[in-house]
């Protein structure tokens, strides 16, 4: 196949910057500080802040991480049965604008969430990630699609370096509000608000752009069954069987599973075990997430072409080791230490989008050639779902019964060892296979 036009690739391209708007203000900076002075006591002695919802106590960063594992687990019953109807009908876009508009619309809705209103906060927080998770399915299937297997590496990681320098451009702006609220005569809490409608407004306006530019997908199917849903069933069965007699993609998931269980975790609660266990200023959060978000667009390319020279599996076993000395230097950050916080931000930043870009485009690379893409990807995506579901509530259960979040990052460690050791058995499968075929 050969790579689609220029315009298709940058709107295909256009999507992260849209969506990733919602990774860096409403998961990474500004709606979890904002969660914390919501749901906290004020008193910055206070370890663990304690909430009450739903007749229990629980530490308020635990039930927020619940939440989205929650979100989570949705997202990964739900996206498989999706996905192989998106396949079967030839109709991704329409799922990818459905769950765009309806994540875009949570977003805006935070606008309402305060000190009374639990309850709607963590709803809106649920169908948000629900709305991005979903939507991020259709939009990988796109790639196999639109892009050579040559330039995949290439074209995921031009996705991934739009969506941080998107994001990074609206969260200035909203960064503007939190700082200068004073001067701008609104509370620090309503220019949070404010930010979450911005999120909204700038993740539907920017996709819709995006959707536009996106090639129409071929149905898999005849289109002329009644039983939708059964189809759907069966397509999934199809791939779980090509799975079966794929020991090198059937490593390298169970692998993705474990590595990035670690990975999406720590994105995830990075900000509250900063603000609540390591007590830095959210000011202070807000410049880390943006240095992470800065270095990343560097180190999404960087490592894409070390994976050119020395091959994606390599050169994803040097990210996951450098995951594992990234947990054990959180471990030991002493509380207050803004500066080594900024230090491990950058670290963070430099093989984040790397690692991310890498681990999609290598299972694009690894997949057979088929046009079940949309179903290929929602394993990869149950995969991902099921992985930082486990992950969110290991997180949080670990810090309510050691009360500390600290031996949380040290269990994510072993998940990062866990998936290098599976990433070498992987290589040594991919080894045997090129041997056999040459």
């Amino acid at each position: 196949m050969q790579t689609a036009s220029k315009r298709v690739i940058n709107g295909w391209a256009m999507y992260d910057w849209a969506n990733s708007v919602y990774n860096l203000v409403i998961t990474s900076t500004i709606f979890p500080a904002y969660y914390e002075s919501m749901t906290g006591d004020g008193n910055e002695a206070t370890i663990n802040d304690k909430v009450s919802f739903l007749g229990r106590e629980f530490i308020n960063t635990s039930l927020y991480n619940y939440a989205l594992a929650i979100a989570f687990f949705i997202v990964a019953i739900m996206s498989p049965l999706l996905s192989s109807i998106a396949d079967y009908r030839g109709n991704k876009k329409s799922f990818l604008r459905f769950f765009m508009t309806m994540g875009s619309l949570a977003c805006s809705a935070l606008f309402f969430y305060g000190k009374n209103n639990l309850w709607f906060g963590l709803l809106c927080t649920i169908i948000a990630c629900i709305g991005f998770w979903s939507s991020i399915v259709f939009y990988n299937s796109f790639l196999p699609e639109i892009a050579a297997p040559e330039d995949r590496d290439r074209v995921s990681a031009k996705g991934f370096s739009y969506g941080y320098s998107g994001s990074v451009i609206l969260q200035v702006v909203c960064f503007v509000f939190v700082l200068m609220n004073d001067k701008l005569g609104i509370t620090k809490g309503f220019a949070s608000q404010l930010s979450f409608l911005l999120v909204g407004i700038w993740w539907f306006s920017f996709a819709t752009f995006s959707l536009s530019r996106l090639p129409k997908s071929e149905p898999s199917g005849s289109g002329n069954q009644k039983n939708i849903i059964t189809n759907g069933y069966k397509e999934l069965g199809k791939v779980w069987k090509q799975l079966t007699n794929l020991p090198l993609l059937r490593s390298y998931l169970i692998s993705f599973f474990f590595f990035n269980m670690g990975v999406q975790t720590v994105m995830l609660a990075a900000t509250l075990y900063g603000k609540s266990e390591l007590s830095i200023p959210t000011e202070n959060l807000i410049i880390a997430i943006l240095i992470i978000q800065l270095i990343a667009i560097p180190g999404a390319y960087a490592i894409s072409r070390l994976s050119g020279v020395i091959g994606n599996l390599r050169a994803l076993m040097i990210c996951v080791l450098v995951w594992v000395g990234i947990c054990f230097y959180g471990y030991k950050i002493p509380k207050g230490d803004v500066a080594q916080f900024y230090i491990i931000a950058s670290i963070i930043g430099f093989v984040m989008g790397g690692i991310q870009s890498l681990s999609r485009s290598t299972y694009a690379k690894l997949m057979p050639v088929t046009k079940d893409t949309a179903s290929f990807f929602s394993f990869y995506d149950v995969s991902e779902k099921i992985g930082i579901v486990s992950g969110l509530f290991l997180f949080g259960f670990m810090a309510e019964k050691t009360n500390s979040q600290r031996m949380s990052v040290l269990m994510l460690m072993v998940f990062f060892i866990i998936g290098l050791f599976l990433l070498w058995r992987t290589r040594s499968i991919e080894k045997k296979y090129l041997m056999v075929n040459n």
